[in-house]
């Protein structure tokens, strides 16, 4: 008989319900997290058995752990899950039982499991964006604590000329305390940024999916990298082009870049003939014929004069607004 496990991860410790097929709960239980606790539970179980968890604090050792020892993970979306399964009495019993009940019934809102490799990618990507935050917070405070005694600067406050700057203002003890602690979180955030950066453009140029990404317009090393590590492989999806087609608009058209057609024929679902090649609209609105084709299009005053000199004109001038409202 096929059985479905749901474990609630928490921070130290978690619930662990085993469903069989009928729906009857045969183990529910909390352990303390670790892979032999878990695996006294649910180590006999067979192999290929789905295990459902929601994506909370700390599930990469659990994804782990379950994938060495064959089970079948599924990592569960948290606020679609309690849009689905909300009850009045929550607790750690009822959630896990819910999720091994959702698991068996098909029921489950899932999230995609990125591989290690891509995982570890995003947490370095979002490392150092979170560096820069905190820099650009440093930065800020600096601005607030001198525009508080009515000195502003141009230029910026951190080359050479605006340390100096910085230096010679004339702040009470605590001001210059705060400005001086600030800078000094700057400069100690600078080398761990430009090492971080170095990582990163090493690794850019090992993948050559990037190489194909910045051809995109506005699409740099950085942002390639960020849309590897938090989309991941695109071919998962049911539409996304296939293996080799990567920055393809679709099987059979053009490579995205500066000489493709508008973009609004995708949405309409319209040929490329029907709008010509038009150099340099890659990224901008369809054209004027295209757009009157989609749903809920409202022409522009410019659109409007446009599509009445096309129209044929009345002999008669003082007929000519009738003979637009007419629809010739």
């Amino acid at each position: 008989m096929s059985v479905y496990v749901g474990i609630d991860v928490h921070r130290k410790r978690s619930q662990v319900a085993v469903v069989t097929e009928d729906g009857t709960v045969e183990l529910n239980k909390n352990v303390v997290n670790g892979s032999e606790p878990m695996l006294r539970l649910i180590g006999d179980l067979p192999s290929g058995t789905p295990v459902a968890f929601e994506a909370a604090f700390g599930w990469g050792w659990l994804a782990a752990l379950l994938e060495d020892y064959g089970f079948e993970a599924h990592l569960v979306h948290p606020l679609r899950c309690k849009a689905i399964a909300s009850a009045r009495l929550k607790n750690d019993k009822v959630d896990a039982a819910t999720l091994a009940q959702l698991l068996r019934a098909d029921l489950l809102p899932e999230a995609w499991i990125a591989p290690p490799a891509v995982r570890q990618l995003r947490a370095l990507l979002r490392h150092r964006a979170g560096l820069v935050r905190l820099g650009t917070q440093q930065r800020n405070r600096i601005h607030a604590v001198v525009a508080d005694f009515g000195y502003d600067r141009s230029g910026s406050y951190l080359s050479g000329p605006g340390r100096g700057w910085l230096a010679g203002l004339d702040l009470p003890p605590a001001s210059r305390e705060i400005v001086t602690d600030c800078l000094a979180v700057i400069d100690g955030l600078a080398p761990l940024t430009g090492r971080i950066d170095t990582e990163l453009r090493q690794h850019a140029k090992a993948d050559p999916r990037v190489k194909i990404l910045t051809t995109l317009p506005g699409v740099g090393q950085f942002t390639a990298l960020v849309m590897l590590a938090e989309i991941g492989d695109i071919t998962r999806f049911p539409s996304a082009p296939q293996a080799g087609q990567l920055g393809r608009a679709d099987a059979h058209g053009p490579r995205l870049g500066p000489d493709r057609p508008a973009r609004a024929h995708l949405q309409a679902r319209l040929g490329l003939a029907a709008l010509g090649a038009e150099p340099g609209r890659a990224d901008c609105q369809a054209l004027a014929g295209v757009r009157r084709h989609l749903c809920h299009h409202r022409e522009t005053p410019r659109e409007e004069d446009r599509h009445h000199r096309d129209l044929p004109q009345a002999a008669d001038p003082c007929l000519a607004p009738a003979f637009r409202d007419a629809g010739h």
